[in-house]
Order: structure tokens, then C-alpha cells, then sequence
């Protein structure tokens, strides 16, 4: 493998720069080198010779889609629904506010 396609540390704190994360100096090593694994792993997958390997679209041949049929049925009724929650206001779930003003 050469340097370039190698994760440096430099390479994993521009990438945690761009993602807004903040690694410690460990963390950085230890994605530099999970990732250079895994690069490597997908290096021995490339050097594979797949020239008698006939391209699959599905595991499984013939198979269709297995959907099962659209039947419509009863819903509960709005009450049912909210008999067990704790927080209800006019016929709705109540949820703590998440959006500032």
C-alpha cells in the first residue's frame, strides 16, 4: 500500500476537523490503524481473481418480491391509544419542547 492511500494521523484530524469531532491523540491512532486494516483488508479483496466468477444481482435466483397482501383492518380509536401515556394534551402524545424559540 502506498503512503497516499495510507490514513495518517494528519489525514484522521482533518477528517474529524471536517466532521466537527474531537479525537484525543489515542483516538487518532487507533482509527489510523483500524483503517489502514480495513484498506488493507479490501486490498487483498481486490487482488482476488474473480475472472470465472459470474456477477450475481440477487443471492437467491428467482426470487420476487415477497410482500405480503394490503389488507386494510381496524385502528384503535384515539383513546385506546392514549390510555397508557403518561402526557396527553387535546387528543395528542405531549412531548417536551425540542426547538428553541
Amino acid at each position: 500500500m502506498s503512503k497516499k492511500e495510507e490514513f495518517s494521523k494528519e489525514t484522521i484530524d482533518h477528517v474529524s476537523k471536517l466532521a466537527l469531532l474531537d479525537l484525543t491523540e489515542e483516538e487518532k491512532e487507533k482509527f489510523s490503524k483500524q483503517l489502514n486494516n480495513i484498506i488493507s483488508y479490501f486490498q487483498k479483496l481486490n487482488d482476488l481473481d474473480t475472472t470465472d466468477v459470474e456477477p450475481t444481482t440477487h443471492p437467491i435466483d428467482g426470487l420476487k418480491n415477497v410482500f405480503r397482501e394490503d389488507v386494510p383492518w381496524k385502528s384503535l380509536s384515539n383513546e385506546e391509544v392514549l390510555k397508557n401515556a403518561q402526557h396527553k394534551k387535546d387528543g395528542y402524545f405531549k412531548a417536551p419542547r425540542i426547538l428553541k424559540d
